[in-house]
C-alpha cells in the first residue's frame, strides 16, 4: 500500500518500494518539501558541441567559480534583453541563467517532516538543496546495475539531512518550541532516520563533513550509527568501538525492539579492496551453447569480468551485528551479501534475505540468486525459506515474473505468520493457465509435517494484500494487456468462506476508482486496514481514501464503506472551488481495535493555485480543522501566476487536456500572444474513453522543480504543461503501430488550442521533454515541423534499434515489430529535422535504454545532414541532473535556445506545411499491414523492477 504525493508533499509509506521518496520505515510518516543549494567553490565546464551547417566547435576546460562569475557579471546583472548569448556560447565554463530563473532555483529549501509512532511529535529534517558538482565527481564503482561510493560504502550520490528538529504537537495542534538534536560532529551528514517502535529514540547514520577531514582519516567518510533521545535531543554514537561502520549498499539497519537494532556492518577483517590485474588472465567469454532464449532490456553498469565480481563481493558483503542501546554487541551469522532485514510484527523472528553466486554479466543484481532465511531475534538460525537460482531468462512481456516463491512477507495482522506467492505459468505472461498465481501462508515455525495453506488463487498477476484480521483482507490482482484490476475480499481465518469479488475495473478508468483503504498502526508497529464503528451498527466498515477523478478535475474524498453491502457514505470531500485538499494519513490509531467514527482524526493537506501546501489536523465529530504547518511560499515572485486546466479535442474525437500557465499580471489584450513552451510525455492507453479522462486538479499548487519548464513563467512565456498525448491501441491493435499518427494529431490539437485562445504566438511555440518526452520532441520536429519553431530534448533515446528487446510500453522485440521500431525512431528521420534542436544528456546516464551514446549518435546524424543542432553533455550527471553547476548550465542553455530560436523567431513556422503531412501519411501507410504481437507495458524508460525490490530501503534514505 502506498500513499504519496509529489514534492512538496507528505508521504505515508506502508511498503518498501519507494526509491524516489525521502521516506520512512513503516513505523512513521514522512513529508518531502522543496529544495535548493549554494554554488560549489570549484566547478568544471560541461562538454558542449554546436553545429550550424558543417561548422562544429567543442570546448573542454575547468575554471574557478569566482573567475566564471566575473566573466558573467555583465550577463547576470543586466536585463534579459541585453544578454549576449552568442558570445557566451563560445566561451568556457559553466553558465548561469538569468537572475529571475536562478533566484527561484536558489530559494531556501523546506524541511522533510516525520511524525512519531504515537503521532504526538514531529521531526523537521533539515535539508540542503542542489549538491555541488564536486560531490557527483567522487569516485564510484559501477557494479551489477548499481553505483557504489567506495569512500562511504553506500550508494553513490546519496544526499543527506543537515540537522533534526523535534517538535511536540500540542492539544490545539500547534507546534511547541523546537528541540534540536545536538551532540553531532560539525558538518554532520545524516541519513536513514528511523523511529523506535515506542517513539523514544531516533536511529540514523552520520558521516562527517569531508571538507574538515585530514587526508589520513579517510574512515570518517564511512557511515556510523548514531542514536538520539527524543525527550532531550541528545545524540551519541551507538557503537562504542570506533571501527564499526554501516554497510549501506543494500540494507542498513532495522529496529528489532525498542532497545535493540540489527545492523549491516562492514566486516572488521575486510582489508583493502582487490586490485585490478595489469594483465588479464584470459579473454572475456560469454557462451550460449545450450541455446537458451534470454531476452533482456538494455541494462547498464553490469558486471564485466571476474575482477568486477570480486569487487562487488568486497563492497556489498556485510556482517550482521545485534546492538543494544547500552552499546553491547553480538555478531550473528557469517559475512554475506544481505539485502533486506525484516523483523516479524511480534519481534521474535527476522527474515534475512541475501544474494550469492553465480553472478551474471547480462542482468543486474536484482536477478542474482536469492536466499531468504528465518532467524530468531536473538540471532539463532531456524530454517531456509527459499533459495532462488539466477534469473536471466525472465520474459520481457509485461506481467512476467521470476520463477519460484516471491513476495515473501509477514502478515501484518498476525504476530509471526508468513505468506508468499508462487507462479503457475513459469513466470511467463504469454502462457495461458488458470490459476496463474497461488497465495500461500504458514506460521514462522510450523508443526511437524504442517503444510502451507492455500489462501487464494488468482487468474491475473498478484498485486498485493491489505491485511485487517482473520475476517477480512483485500487481495489485488491485475493484468496489463487488458488493463484489468480486481479486488477480492477474503477471510484469512475462515477457510469455509469463499472469496468475493469486490471491485472489477480497468485501472485506466480513473473515474471508477473507488479509493484505497486507510490503515491504522497496530501495537506491533505494523499497519492493517482500519475498521470503523458506528453507534448501534454491527456492520463491517472501512475507510476508502480516493483521488475523486471527475471531468472537472480531481476532488479527493473519504468514504465510510460497508464491506458487506457495498454501500458508502461520504464523510469528507475536498473543496471544489478554490482549494485542493487530500487525506494524507489516519492519526487516531494510538489504541488497538476498531475506531469509532466520532473519534476519527486525520491528517490533511490543503493548497491552491497560488498557495503552497500546508498540513492540517481534522477531528470528528465537529470536523474542526487545525493548521499544523505554516511554510512560506517557495517562490513569491510567481505567487500570482495564472493557471487553467484546459480541454480540447483531437481530430479523431479523443478529448485531451493540458494545464496552461500564464505569467503574473499577464493581460492578453495588452500583452498579446506570448512565446510558448510545450512540455509533455506521451502515455499509452487501451481505450479512447480512458485516454480522454481528466487527471489532476486545476486547484493544485504549482510545484517548480530545479529544471521545470515553469521556470520560464519568470521569462514571460506561456507554458503548456503536460498536454495529454495518448497513444491508443484498442482491442488487438498495438498502440505503437500508430504512434506517429497519434503523436502528431495530439500535438496539432494542443497547438491549435493555445493559438485559438490568443495566448501563444503561432511562430513562437517550442516543444520539449525529458527521457521519453525527449523522444517525443525529436519525433515531432521530424514529423510535424510546421507546428514548432524549435525543440529541447533532454536525456532521450532516439534509435530504437539500440533497445531491441522492448522499451517503454513496448514488449515486442525489434524482430517482431521491425517497421514499428524503425518508424518510431527519430534517428531514422534525422534528415527531416530542419528546426533547431537542443540535445542535453548526462555523461553517466544509467537509465535503461537512454545511454549517453543515444544523444551523441543522434547529434552526429543531425550534423551529417546540416541540421541546426547543439549537444550538451553534462559531466558526472545521470538520467536526471543534480549538481548546482549542471542545473544552472542546463537552464542557461535552455534559456539561450528559447531566446534565440523561439522569442526571436520571425519566420513562419509553417514554411513548408506539406513536409509534416507527407511524413504523417507515410507513417500511416507503412503501418497498415504490420503484424500484431504481444501487449505492451510499463510507464517509463526505467530500470528493472527487480532492482528496485532489492535496492530500496525501508527506512529513510535520500
Amino acid at each position: 500500500m502506498r500513499l504519496h504525493k509529489v514534492c512538496p508533499r507528505f508521504s505515508f509509506l506502508h511498503s518498501h518500494k519507494h526509491p524516489l521518496l525521502l521516506s520512512s520505515s513503516p513505523r512513521f510518516l514522512s513529508v518531502k518539501l522543496k529544495s535548493t543549494l549554494p554554488p560549489s567553490p570549484l566547478f568544471f565546464k560541461p562538454k558542449s558541441s554546436v553545429a550550424v551547417g558543417a561548422r562544429t566547435m567543442t570546448f573542454r576546460s575547468a575554471v574557478a567559480m569566482n573567475a566564471a562569475a566575473e566573466s558573467l557579471g555583465g550577463a547576470t546583472n543586466s536585463s534579459p534583453s541585453t544578454v549576449d548569448y552568442e558570445e557566451l556560447s563560445e566561451g568556457n565554463g559553466y553558465r548561469l541563467p538569468p537572475p529571475e530563473i536562478r533566484n527561484i532555483v536558489d530559494a531556501p529549501p523546506l524541511p522533510t517532516l516525520s511524525f512519531s509512532p504515537g503521532r504526538d511529535k514531529i521531526l523537521f529534517l533539515k535539508r540542503r538543496s542542489l549538491p555541488p558538482l564536486e560531490e557527483l565527481a567522487r569516485p564510484e564503482e559501477k557494479l551489477a546495475g548499481i553505483r557504489i561510493d567506495p569512500k562511504c560504502n553506500s550508494r553513490s550520490r546519496m544526499s543527506y539531512y543537515t540537522g533534526i528538529g523535534i517538535y511536540q504537537i500540542m492539544e490545539d495542534c500547534t507546534l511547541g518550541p523546537e528541540k534540536e538534536v545536538h551532540g553531532l560532529p560539525s558538518g554532520a551528514k545524516i541519513n536513514f532516520v528511523s523511529w523506535s517502535n515506542d517513539g523514544s529514540y531516533l536511529a540514523f547514520g552520520v558521516r562527517a563533513d569531508e571538507g574538515t577531514l585530514e587526508l589520513e582519516d579517510a574512515s570518517r567518510s564511512l557511515i556510523r550509527l548514531w542514536i538520539a533521545d527524543v525527550e532531550t535531543g541528545k545524540a551519541r554514537p551507538l557503537f562504542q568501538a570506533p571501527d564499526i561502520f554501516i554497510n549501506a549498499v543494500f540494507e542498513n539497519f532495522v529496529w528489532l525492539n525498542n532497545s535493540t537494532l540489527l545492523v549491516c556492518t562492514i566486516p572488521l577483517s575486510r582489508g583493502d579492496p582487490p586490485k585490478k590485474p595489469l594483465i588479464p588472465s584470459g579473454p572475456k567469454i560469454q557462451s550460449n551453447e545450450q541455446k537458451e532464449v534470454i531476452q533482456t532490456r538494455t541494462f547498464q553498469d553490469l558486471l564485466k569480468d571476474e575482477f568486477d565480481e570480486d569487487l562487488f563481493d568486497y563492497y556489498v558483503t556485510s556482517q550482521l551485528v545485534l546492538v543494544s542501546l547500552d552499546g553491547s554487541t553480538k555478531p550473528i551469522g557469517t559475512p554475506a551479501i544481505y539485502t533486506s532485514l525484516d523483523p516479524s510484527p511480534d519481534e521474535k523472528y527476522i527474515m534475512i534475505a541475501s544474494m550469492h553466486r553465480p553472478y551474471s554479466f547480462n542482468v543486474p543484481c536484482g536477478r542474482f540468486p536469492k536466499r531468504v532465511d528465518l532467524w530468531t531475534a536473538d540471532g539463532n538460525f531456524l530454517r531456509k525459506l527459499l533459495d532462488l537460482p539466477l534469473a536471466e531468462n525472465i520474459p520481457i512481456a509485461h506481467n512476467s515474473v521470476r520463477k519460484g516463491k516471491r513476495s515473501l512477507q509477514w502478515r501484518a495482522d498476525k504476530p509471526s505468520t508468513l505468506f508468499w506467492v508462487e507462479t503457475q505459468d513459469g513466470g511467463d505472461a504469454k502462457i495461458e493457465v488458470s490459476p496463474r498465481d497461488i497465495i500461500y501462508t504458514q506460521p514462522a515455525e510450523p508443526l511437524e509435517n504442517e503444510q502451507p495453506v492455500v489462501l487464494h488463487k488468482l487468474d491475473f498477476r498478484f498485486g498485493g494484500i491489505s491485511w485487517c484480521d482473520d475476517s477480512l483482507a483485500l487481495v489485488y490482482e491485475s493484468w496489463y494487456k487488458t488493463r484489468k484490476i480486481r479486488t477480492w475480499v477474503i477471510s484469512p481465518g475462515c477457510g469455509s468462506t469463499s472469496p468475493r469479488l469486490l471491485f472489477d475495473r480497468s485501472f485506466e478508468d480513473v473515474y471508477s476508482d473507488p479509493g484505497s483503504p486507510m490503515f491504522r498502526r497496530t501495537p506491533f508497529g505494523s499497519y492493517v486496514i482500519a475498521k470503523i464503528r458506528k453507534d448501534n451498527d454491527e456492520g463491517t466498515y472501512i475507510l476508502l481514501n480516493g483521488s475523486g477523478a471527475t471531468p472537472q478535475g480531481n476532488v479527493p474524498f473519504l468514504d465510510v464503506f460497508d464491506i458487506n453491502t457495498g454501500n458508502k457514505e461520504r464523510i469528507w470531500e475536498s473543496d471544489k472551488e478554490q482549494f485542493y485538499e487530500t487525506v494524507v494519513a489516519l492519526m487516531s490509531d494510538q489504541n488497538d481495535g476498531d475506531i469509532h467514527l466520532n473519534q476519527l482524526k486525520i491528517l490533511t493537506s490543503k493548497e491552491s493555485k497560488t498557495e503552497n501546501t500546508q498540513y492540517y489536523m481534522l477531528r470528528w465529530p465537529e470536523k474542526k480543522l487545525c493548521q499544523i504547518t505554516n511554510f512560506p511560499h517557495p517562490y513569491p515572485q510567481l505567487s500570482s501566476l495564472k493557471k487553467e486546466m484546459i480541454r480540447y479535442n483531437r481530430k479523431d474525437g479523443v478529448q485531451l487536456t493540458a494545464t496552461l500557465y500564464l505569467p503574473p499580471e499577464y493581460d492578453p489584450a495588452r500583452d498579446g500572444p506570448l512565446p510558448c513552451l510545450m512540455w509533455s510525455y506521451p502515455g499509452e492507453f487501451k481505450s479512447k474513453d480512458a485516454a480522454g479522462q481528466v487527471r489532476g486538479s486545476p486547484n493544485e499548487f504549482s510545484s517548480i522543480g530545479s529544471t521545470s519548464p515553469l521556470l520560464w513563467l519568470a521569462r514571460r512565456f506561456a507554458i503548456l504543461s503536460g498536454p495529454t498525448i495518448p497513444i491508443i491501441g484498442e482491442g488487438d491493435e498495438e498502440a505503437n503501430d500508430r504512434y506517429v499518427e497519434q503523436l502528431v494529431a495530439s500535438a496539432e490539437a494542443a497547438v491549435e488550442e493555445v493559438i485559438r485562445r490568443g495566448v501563444a504566438h503561432p511562430n513562437k511555440i517550442a516543444v520539449g521533454g525529458h527521457s521519453y518526452g525527449a523522444f517525443m520532441t525529436a519525433n515531432l520536429l521530424a514529423r510535424a515541423p510546421h507546428l514548432f519553431c524549435c525543440g529541447i530534448a533532454r536525456s532521450g533515446a532516439y534509435n530504437r534499434t539500440l533497445t531491441p528487446f522492448g522499451f517503454q510500453n513496448e514488449d515486442r522485440t525489434l524482430w517482431d515489430a521491425l517497421t514499428t521500431y524503425v518508424e518510431m525512431s527519430p534517428y531514422m528521420s534525422a534528415n527531416k529535422i530542419k528546426k533547431p534542436i537542443l540535445l542535453i544528456h548526462g555523461e553517466e546516464d544509467n537509465n535503461s535504454g537512454t545511454l549517453t551514446m543515444q544523444s551523441e549518435r543522434f547529434y552526429n546524424a543531425l550534423k551529417g545532414h546540416g541540421a541546426l543542432c547543439r549537444l550538451v553533455i553534462l559531466p558526472f550527471e545521470s538520467h536526471g541532473y543534480a549538481a548546482w553547476e549542471s542545473v544552472m548550465h542546463v537552464l542557461w542553455e535552455t534559456d539561450r535556445w528559447l531566446q534565440k530560436y523561439c522569442v526571436a523567431n520571425s519566420s513562419s513556422s509553417a514554411e513548408d506545411p506539406n513536409s509534416g503531412n507527407e511524413n504523417i501519411d507515410k507513417g500511416i501507410s507503412d503501418t497498415e499491414d504490420k503484424a500484431v504481437g504481444a501487449a505492451a507495458g510499463g510507464v517509463a524508460e526505467h530500470q528493472d523492477h527487480e532492482i528496485d525490490e532489492v535496492h530500496t530501503m525501508r527506512r529513510s534514505s535520500l
